[in-house]
């Protein structure tokens, strides 16, 4: 699709990874250079959970919690289709709608005869959902034909008033999956309860003693290295709209953690998601037993300045000061029978601390103005979006700056069943990076 627009386009390989899609485009007399980045993979897919299969584009008229029916997928001279419509389809906007708005935005540009006003390149990534294990490796490798002025990360959910936005930077994140151990064989509730440890209580009682109802994360010294909001970010945050009365609603939350302090402030902090929590079995399927082990999943979201392995050398040593040996290997009956509780505490590989770019940097200036002429509408300026994402690596490997221009719609059900497009959204973000690469040059001093 690249070389079809004139773009000069290649593979970047790496042993052990699925390749990168490079594409330049040089633009005459252009005294800057621009790497638009998206990604290409996508989350796993259970297709039972999913209305209609994951991997055959439905397109229905409005979304699927508005009760949308199917509709036919409009053929090339088809009248117009409501930009309400939904695009059902995995990686439908996360984020494939990125890369198709891209190139489109060539096309549009290239018939209103309409020059970019800055060199490009398109940079494609095939493991972000993977957590980009391999990401510095291919950035170090290939770094001189990826040398740029700057890097746009195209990637995540607009904001949820359903306003163009521009992000200024990403949380970290460290993942972790935690074991307890009760006896070495299920046992008879009945016999042997209120005796042998239940994991299934400890694993509650280790997560309770980790984070307080309001998300306020209780392990000792996990705040000392978060850097403070400054006033600039604040006099944005407050310069948002508000949309947490009517996102409670959508969502049937009658309250919200910390007294239903704003979204936008809670994302500026760091955070500790339970993903998971696995213990026995319930329902039908439950017996009076106790069981052998208890598992736990996290994520920890970072802001500026927590690094993964700080968060992990805390949280491990929060552990063990709850009773738990803790380890990473397996667990041994030597191990069981040595001591009273035990942890197997397994980390993710990789993980990222968090990027936050000043807001008054010149490229996010400029970005904005660009954003502005292209949509026909002064868009957000965020200081942080509440996902992740490895744009540390950017600066860390090429030195460039990166800040984020997503397109997709907030509630597209993203890393979830029934993942989709709304089409207004596509549109928007044709007009979006067209006016990036048409106008971007024109303010960027």
């Amino acid at each position: 699709m690249l070389t079809q627009r004139g773009v000069a386009a290649r593979l970047l390989e790496l042993e052990g990874a699925p390749p990168a899609v490079l594409g330049e485009l040089t633009t005459p007399g252009a005294t800057r250079t621009l790497v638009l980045y998206a990604h290409y993979d996508g989350q796993p897919v259970d297709p039972s959970q999913w209305a209609t299969p994951p991997w055959t584009p439905t397109l229905r008229n409005k979304a699927l919690a508005e009760n949308g029916v199917p509709i036919p997928l409009p053929k090339e001279g088809d009248p117009h289709v409501s930009g309400e419509a939904r695009l059902y389809a995995r990686s439908s906007g996360d984020d494939k709608a990125s890369i198709i708005a891209m190139l489109t935005s060539l096309d549009a540009l290239s018939a209103a005869k309409l020059h970019p006003s800055v060199n490009l390149k398109f940079f494609f990534e095939g493991e972000e959902e993977a957590g980009s294990p391999h990401l510095e490796a291919m950035l170090q490798r290939h770094r001189d034909a990826l040398r740029a002025d700057a890097w746009l990360f195209c990637d995540g959910p607009n904001h949820q008033s359903g306003q163009q936005q521009v992000q200024l930077g990403v949380r970290g994140i460290t993942g972790l999956d935690l074991t307890v151990y009760g006896p070495s064989r299920p046992l008879h509730s009945g016999h042997y309860g209120n005796w042998a440890p239940n994991p299934g209580l400890l694993i509650a009682s280790l997560i309770a003693s980790m984070r307080d109802d309001d998300g306020r994360i209780k392990i000792a010294h996990f705040y000392d290295d978060v850097r403070p909001i400054s006033p600039s970010e604040r006099r944005a945050i407050e310069a948002i709209p508000q949309v947490d009365v009517e996102l409670r609603r959508a969502l049937a939350l009658a309250h919200t953690e910390a007294r239903d302090a704003p979204l936008a402030e809670r994302i500026m902090l760091p955070a500790l998601n339970v993903r998971g929590i696995q213990a026995g079995a319930v329902g039908d399927q439950a017996a009076n037993v106790i069981s052998t082990e208890a598992r736990a999943s996290f994520d920890f979201r970072l802001v500026p300045n927590q690094t993964p392995e700080r968060v992990r050398d805390l949280v491990n040593a929060h552990i063990v000061r709850q009773g738990y040996f803790v380890t990473a290997d397996s667990v041994t009956t030597t191990m069981r029978l040595a001591h009273p509780r035990i942890a197997r505490a397994r980390w993710s590989e990789g993980g990222y601390p968090a990027v936050r770019a000043p807001m008054d940097q010149p490229f996010g200036r400029a970005v904005v103005h660009a954003v502005a002429d292209g949509l026909g509408r002064q868009p957000l300026l965020l200081p942080t979006m509440g996902g992740s994402g490895p744009l540390y690596l950017f600066e860390k490997v090429l030195h460039a700056p990166i800040i984020i221009l997503p397109i997709a719609n907030f509630d597209d059900n993203q890393h979830a069943a029934n993942e989709n497009l709304r089409l207004q959204n596509l549109w928007d973000g044709i007009a979006v990076y067209a006016g990036v690469i048409g106008r971007l040059g024109a303010y960027w001093k």
